[in-house]
C-alpha cells in the first residue's frame, strides 16, 4: 500500500509530498521533503500506523532541499539513504549545497528549508542506473533520469514510478509545469528522460509535486511541450541580452497567465509557486542557454 503524505509546506496543501510504502520488510519512504516540514512528516507517518523511527530505507529522487532536506534526520535514526552517486557527496557533507542555497534564499533559508546535517558515508547507498532492490515483498528499480538535475532518479515499483521532478509539477486539475532551477538543467537530457518514462509504460506516475497521474502519455507530452515553450521564451530574452532581473517579473507574469488561462484561482497559482517558483526557472534556463552557447 502507498500512502501519500502532504508535508504542508509553508502552510500550503498539495505543494510537496512524501510517500510511505508498506512492505513485509517494514515501511519505506520515497522523498523526505525539507527539514522545515519534518514534524509534518512525522505526523503523516504516524497517521499510517507507523513511527518515523521504523523507517530504515529512504529512497531519494535527488538532493534538492524540497526532496531530500530531512534525509539526515532519518539517517540519525539508522535509516539507509539511497541516492544518485553524483549527489552522495553533498549528502555526506552538505556545506556546499547549503552555501549555494543560502546565496539564493538568504535569510529565508531557515523558514523555507530548515537545517541540513551530514550523513555518515556508511548510511549512504550510491545507486546505479537500473539497480534493483528487494525489500520483503517489494522490488524497487532505479532509473537514472537526468534533465532537471544530473543526480536524478525515478523509482519504479511494479507498474508505478515515483518521478521526483522529472515528470514535472501538477497540482490538482492544473496543467503540468517543468521546474527548471539552477545549476544543471539540461533540456536534451530531460527530453530523453521523458521518452524513457514513456518506454517504461507505467500505469501511474507519483509526482513529488503532487500525487498520482494516470494519463501518462498526455501528461508527459504536455510536459515536453511546456518545457520547449519555457526554454524558447527564455532564449529570446537571453539572446536580447536581458538580465535575469529584467526577465524575472516578465516570466512570472507569463507563467501566471498560463495558469489563469486554465481557469486556476489565485490560491491555486500560489500553490504552484510554492511547489515550483517561477523565478527559479529564469535562473536555471538562462544558465542553460549560457552553458550551451559556451559549449558550441
Amino acid at each position: 500500500m502507498i500512502h501519500s503524505i502532504d508535508l504542508n509546506f509553508q502552510g500550503i496543501k498539495k505543494a510537496i509530498a512524501s510517500y510511505l510504502i508498506e512492505t513485509k520488510a517494514g515501511p519505506i519512504l520515497v522523498e523526505t521533503g525539507p527539514h522545515s516540514t519534518y514534524e509534518h512528516l512525522k505526523e503523516g507517518i504516524k497517521k499510517t500506523g507507523y513511527d518515523i523511527s521504523q523507517i530504515k530505507h529512504v529512497f531519494l529522487s535527488h538532493i534538492h532541499l524540497d526532496h531530500a532536506g530531512a534525509a539526515w534526520a532519518l539517517a540519525e535514526s539508522g535509516a539507509k539513504i539511497y541516492v544518485h552517486p553524483f549527489g552522495a557527496r553533498n549528502m555526506e557533507d552538505p556545506t556546499r549545497l547549503m552555501e549555494s542555497a543560502t546565496r539564493i534564499y538568504g535569510d529565508k533559508m531557515d523558514t523555507l528549508w530548515g537545517t541540513m546535517k551530514k550523513i555518515p558515508a556508511e548510511l549512504l547507498y550510491q545507486v546505479e542506473d537500473q539497480e534493483v532492490f528487494d525489500l520483503g515483498d517489494t522490488t524497487l528499480k532505479a532509473w537514472h533520469t537526468p534533465g532537471h538535475a544530473k543526480h536524478h532518479i525515478a523509482w519504479q515499483i511494479n507498474d508505478i514510478v515515483f518521478t521526483g521532478d522529472v515528470a514535472g509539477v501538477k497540482i490538482g486539475d492544473g496543467p503540468v509545469m517543468p521546474p527548471c532551477p539552477p545549476p544543471d538543467i539540461n533540456i536534451e537530457d530531460w527530453k530523453n528522460s521523458i521518452q524513457l518514462l514513456k518506454k517504461i509504460q507505467p500505469a501511474q506516475l507519483y509526482l513529488t509535486h503532487f500525487n498520482a497521474i494516470s494519463d501518462i502519455e498526455g501528461h508527459l507530452t504536455a510536459l515536453e511541450n511546456i518545457l520547449d515553450d519555457w526554454a524558447g521564451w527564455i532564449k529570446e530574452k537571453w539572446e536580447a541580452n536581458e538580465s535575469a532581473e529584467e526577465v524575472t517579473p516578465k516570466f512570472m507574469e507569463y507563467t501566471a497567465q498560463q495558469l489563469r488561462s486554465q481557469g486556476l484561482s489565485d490560491q491555486e497559482i500560489e500553490t504552484y509557486e510554492a511547489a515550483n517558483p517561477s523565478w527559479m526557472s529564469v535562473a536555471g534556463l538562462m544558465r542553460y542557454w549560457t552553458k550551451k552557447s559556451q559549449a558550441e
